[in-house]
């Protein structure tokens, strides 16, 4: 037997993986693929990169299988896909991890250890786990240019980083400003508003807060009388507490002036806090009891309101200062209006502590208060916490600073201390913090009028998983806000998926946009190319290692710069080329070191600051192609610039999404992508985040060793959309494995078998599929219908859509239903047009699913795609997407199909109610039929069904037939919203339906009832039909279709399901003893003497069950139990031997 078809002794989708990727790679597919659509129309894929200092993790096959998916099918439609991997090289990741694995802080560098060393260390650090990457990204079969990537610390890539912010310059969206700033003191770097929005960044915290009692100096009368006299003003964050240099009040709030006495110490004061917050502070049973029956420890504290004020009324008033360690100088200590303050919480009154918050700081400037600050012993001025996140040193201060304006004595005990436990590494979880020491302290010096815990949303560093602080920072900034609307109206033209993300978690931070803070005050990143004169008068900003290199020269020409060392290592202006930019390092410390000349011919240095490594991901569509100075007319004609897609985790949104888009609307006025999926988290089986702490971390490399990628990647497409978070279940990759791939290979397997003994080839004479037999025609006319969905699906970037409807065509369509209904078109007899046009049919089947899958499963898919083809060097992947053929998709068949598969659904579903195997023979279905054309369409499909469901008789009756009794039960989730109030009584018209009023309902799909007056329109959607069973028979509905079955069997029927198992159980032991599908036997029977009724079935179906299993011959007499011939079939009830003899 010649064969055509390869046919496999075991199926192993991850040594498939392993040979078609070796076959790839010897052959260089990827760039056959990419060198044979040259020329053609360009699809843009821009590759968001990767830090390699850290292992790839089970997500990443996730994100990267949505890209590949796009990329490929872009590729199979005839487009030109560039794609670049990229390496994110600078940032905090990098960083952190050297510093982890030097042992070293922040603080040491340029101590312990060289910048030089440092950089040297982090640029080693940041490829650390390419191989792994590279690994990853081969054998999930990622097609993505891993020769050639971009990477970030390239010279190249930073000279137009450097291009776009001298662009930003001249627009005057770059500016340096001194102003409140998230920073992190674990990482010691500032950080933008997009990185503390980072997923996970704000967390709920219980922290000590306290409600604190600031002494007023000037009290109006009725504040007097009653004790002393204080503001109270609740905050979240005590140890801001001693750098309070005021108080805010809202100008348009109502406040009291209420005597009682101090919860703690008992003494008699008197409190002006909001009347809104009382509720707060004061039980209302306590509000009759006299003030001066109060005995200390009691549990009603008793109060009084003497006064109201509105909060205009208050500003101007002074008090004493609260912790009065250092002075802040003359203007502090007054009560200021505030248009942030509400009585949402607190008191109503807002500590002020202007080097700690921004509207704080905001409110102090507009009412000339000073905030407090230290100044240091060079010179500079600080707040009173150091940026390591502890009260300053007493010692690191400026000696004269501390003479004249520090209570040493009162500080002394507190510097040094750290503002948050998560700081020191000497704390544990459960120490004291210092929020707690401060409040001890005021509740001791009777400053304090309620301590408690409070639960509460406290940002964290995205890094480090450490608080951050509200800090003072002299930084350089974009200036965002200025073309905040642009963004917006650029957004509206960016298909998002979902759609949701869009409007929503991107829309509204465009809508809440504030400037972005570019600065880090750090040491391994793109310099901030701007160099000042010492008094900030005159600036340059470089935007190319060409201008730099000649300012350079006018530099050594003025003697700023004794020479210029881009000239000593030959570097050549204008050489592109990457060992030309080999020969210099724009880093620091070496670009600290060059000193340039301002226009008036004073020396200028660089600002220290790096640039935010957000901004250098979001310059990669122009720095991957180093434009301007090469590949400009790619980027300008649109061939390069803007991507038609991107993809990555949802945690992007407020990331590399926003930077792509900030930078592409602020330099070129345009979007930087058009379609964006934004894709969910991997979590574990049970929702919860994978993490190797909790053990549930998976794998990637050994998921895709035990299962290979195309059913881990199938899996992760076809379980849920990418967008949701997907809970990975391992059990759920081997679903993917056995349901799609084994039932395409069990499909390939029997058309090969028989295929092969035919001797079909592909290229025989086609018979025109209109000739074919019908249900030729249904399967060709369903995978059309297919073709366009997938392509659709594809197109608009579902690919959860497209798996599932081809998931769908494989098992229920194709092998459940076509081949299982034309077996007996492939068995036996010569190569006719009817068995012709059976392999024609399943051929472009299964060649057209192998095109199909090939997206989202590329190995299998080719392995598939050759076999059928019979070309080893002719991949899937070289080939074009399938398109639809119109002409040959019958709706009106698949309509009548799609019933038929009902109808055999509903009557199997019965049958198993009934435990009545499908051998076993019944005698009549009924089915009301709603209207003429739903019975036309069941009698064109009668003998189908019959067959398929093994029973004699259909018998059609009138939607209207007494015979079956349904009843409607309403479903209260889709009628409450609809009728609102009238649902009942609309629910009970509902089941008080006649026969008539159903009928009617599943033939026009909604039925219009009376209540009273009041017409109620019911969708067949909104109610459940139910048929009632009838004795002896069994009743099941889907959607409009119902179907009654007889279960009653008779003798005759039982006969003949007897002689069926006789066929199954021969046919097992055919394959047991691995006969040929074409060998003959002969059967002799034994059956019991006095068994009547199996002698009765095999004279009646002798030559059935011949037939059904190629025997010459059948006969009924003795068999000898210890003849290796003989087997004995196990029949329900009975035991049956029988001798079965290979014809020789």
């Amino acid at each position: 037997m010649k064969k055509n078809f390869p046919i496999y002794d075991k199926f192993n989708l991850s040594d498939i993986n392993k040979q078609m990727l070796a076959e790839w790679n010897a052959k260089a597919l990827f760039e056959q693929s990419m060198k044979e659509r040259e020329g053609c129309p360009s699809f843009v894929f821009y590759e968001g990169p990767p830090s390699a200092n850290g292992m790839p993790g089970i997500h990443h096959v996730m994100a990267r299988t949505i890209k590949d998916i796009f990329c490929r099918y872009k590729t199979m439609k005839g487009f030109h896909v560039k794609r670049k991997a990229g390496w994110d090289t600078h940032g905090l990741p990098v960083e952190l991890g050297v510093e982890k694995s030097l042992g070293i802080t922040k603080e040491d560098i340029g101590k312990k250890i060289s910048v030089d060393d440092y950089n040297a260390a982090c640029r080693h650090e940041v490829m650390k786990y390419t191989k792994e990457w590279e690994t990853l990204t081969n054998s999930m079969g990622y097609w993505v240019d891993m020769e050639n990537p971009y990477i970030t610390y390239d010279n190249r890539y930073i000279e137009s980083v450097w291009w776009l912010l001298k662009q930003l310059y001249d627009k005057k969206f770059l500016y340096k400003g001194y102003t409140i700033q998230p920073y992190s003191p674990a990482a010691g770097t500032g950080l933008s508003s997009h990185e503390l929005n980072q997923p996970g960044c704000y967390r709920d915290v219980k922290d000590t807060t306290c409600v604190a009692q600031f002494l007023i100096t000037d009290p109006k009368p009725d504040m007097t009388g009653w004790g002393n006299p204080y503001f109270l003003a609740w905050t979240t964050t005590p140890w801001t507490l001693p750098s309070n240099t005021a108080l805010a009040v809202g100008p348009g709030i109502d406040y009291n002036v209420v005597r009682t006495y101090n919860p703690y110490s008992g003494e008699k004061i008197t409190v002006v806090l909001a009347n809104a917050l009382m509720g707060s502070f004061f039980s209302s049973k306590a509000a009759e009891l006299p003030l001066e029956e109060y005995k200390k420890g009691d549990k009603l504290i008793p109060f009084e309101i003497v006064g109201r004020y509105k909060g205009s009324e208050l500003t101007g008033m002074h008090y004493e200062q609260l912790i009065p360690w250092v002075n802040p100088g003359e203007g502090a200590f007054r009560v200021i209006p505030g248009d942030y303050v509400t009585t949402d919480d607190g008191t109503g009154i807002v500590h002020i502590a202007g080097t700690f918050g921004a509207d704080d700081l905001r409110v102090s400037k507009q009412n000339n208060i000073p905030p407090l600050h230290m100044i240091d012993r060079d010179g500079n001025i600080r707040p009173m916490v150091d940026m390591k996140g502890r009260f300053y040193l007493l010692d690191e201060l400026d000696p004269e600073f501390v003479a004249k304006m520090v209570d040493v004595e009162a500080y002394t005990p507190w510097q040094g201390k750290y503002v948050k436990n998560a700081y020191d590494s000497t704390k544990q979880p459960g120490d004291e913090t210092l929020d707690v020491e401060i409040c001890m302290w005021l509740k001791q010096n009777n400053k304090v009028f309620k301590i408690e815990k409070h639960t509460h949303s406290y940002p964290h560093c995205w890094r480090t998983d450490k608080p951050v602080l509200y800090y003072p920072l002299d930084s350089w900034f974009i200036r965002t806000t200025a073309v905040r609307e642009r963004l917006m109206e650029l957004n509206n033209t960016i298909k998002w998926k979902p759609q949701s993300t869009g409007s929503g978690r991107f829309g509204k931070w465009l809508e809440n946009l504030q400037d972005w803070n570019l600065s880090r005050s750090r040491y391994w990143g793109t310099p901030l190319p701007i160099w000042r004169t010492e008094d900030a008068s005159e600036e340059i900003c470089i935007d190319s290692v060409e201008t730099l290199y000649n300012e350079i020269e006018r530099a050594v020409e003025a003697g700023v710069m004794q020479s210029n060392p881009y000239k000593e290592r030959g570097f050549v202006p204008g050489d592109y080329s990457k060992e030309n930019y080999e020969k210099i390092d724009l880093h620091r410390p070496y670009i600290d070191d060059i000193v340039l000349l301002s226009p008036s011919g004073k020396p200028m240095r660089r600002e220290t600051d790096l640039v935010d490594v957000w901004f250098d991901s979001g310059s990669m569509p122009y720095a991957q192609q180093h434009y301007p100075f090469e590949n400009k007319e790619g980027i300008d004609s649109g061939e390069l610039f803007p991507a038609n897609f991107i993809a990555e985790g949802v945690d992007q949104t407020r990331g590399w999404f926003y930077t792509l888009h900030a930078i592409a609307g602020m330099v070129f006025d345009s979007r930087a992508y058009k379609t964006v999926i934004s894709n969910g988290l991997v979590l574990d089986k049970n929702g919860d985040k994978m993490s190797k702490r909790l053990g549930n971390a998976v794998n990637p490399f050994e998921a895709i060793e035990k299962y290979g990628s195309d059913p881990l990647r199938w899996y992760m497409i076809a379980n849920s959309a990418p967008w949701d978070n997907l809970k990975f279940d391992p059990a759920g990759v081997q679903e993917a494995a056995r349901k799609l791939f084994a039932t395409l290979h069990n499909t390939y397997s029997f058309f090969a078998l028989y295929a092969n003994v035919d001797n079909f080839t592909p290229d025989m004479p086609e018979i025109p599929v209109a000739e074919r037999p019908e249900i030729d025609r249904w399967i060709i006319s369903l995978l059309n219908t297919l073709v366009a969905t997938v392509d659709e699906a594809l197109s608009d970037y579902e690919p959860t859509r497209a798996a599932r409807a081809i998931n769908d065509f494989v098992n229920d369509d194709l092998s459940n239903w076509y081949v299982r209904l034309n077996r007996k078109r492939f068995w036996g007899g010569e190569m006719n047009a009817d068995k012709l046009a059976a392999y024609q049919t399943l051929y472009t089947c299964l060649v057209t699913v192998a095109r199909l899958i090939a997206p989202i499963s590329p190995f299998y898919a080719d392995r598939l795609y050759r076999d059928l083809t019979g070309n080893e060097d002719q991949s899937v992947h070289l080939a074009m997407f399938p398109e639809a053929n119109s002409s040959v998709i019958d709706k009106k068949l698949e309509e009548r199909m799609r019933l038929a598969q009902t109808i055999t659904s509903l009557v199997l579903s019965l049958r198993r109610k009934a435990n009545l195997k499908v051998r076993q023979p019944l005698q009549r279905i009924m089915i009301p039929a709603i209207d003429s054309a739903q019975a036309e369409s069941i009698m064109a499909m009668k003998d189908l069904v019959l067959g398929e469901v093994n029973v004699k008789e259909l018998q059609l009756v009138s939607g209207d037939d007494t015979m079956l009794v349904k009843r409607v039960k309403p479903d209260f989730k889709k009628l409450g919203p609809k009728f609102g109030k009238a649902m009942k009584q609309v629910a009970a018209a509902v089941q008080s339906m006649s026969q008539h009023d159903i009928a009617t309902l599943e033939r026009e799909g909604s039925i219009t009832l009376q209540l009273g007056d009041t017409p109620a329109t019911i969708e067949l959607c909104d109610v459940e039909v139910m048929s009632e069973d009838i004795p002896g028979w069994l009743v099941a509905s889907e959607g409009n279709v119902t179907v009654a079955l007889d279960i009653t069997v008779t003798p005759e029927l039982r006969m003949e399901g007897l002689a069926r198992d006789i066929v199954n159980r021969i046919q097992n032991i055919r394959k047991d003893r691995i006969y040929e599908i074409t060998d003959k036997i002969v059967l002799t029977f034994a059956p019991e003497a006095d068994d009547a009724d199996t002698r009765a079935a095999l004279e009646a179906y002798g030559s059935y069950i011949a037939r059904q299993v190629l025997a010459n011959d059948l006969m009924i007499g003795e068999v000898a139990a210890d003849d290796a011939d003989v087997e004995v079939l196990e029949l329900d009830s009975l035991n049956l031997p029988v001798k079965i003899v290979l014809v020789k």
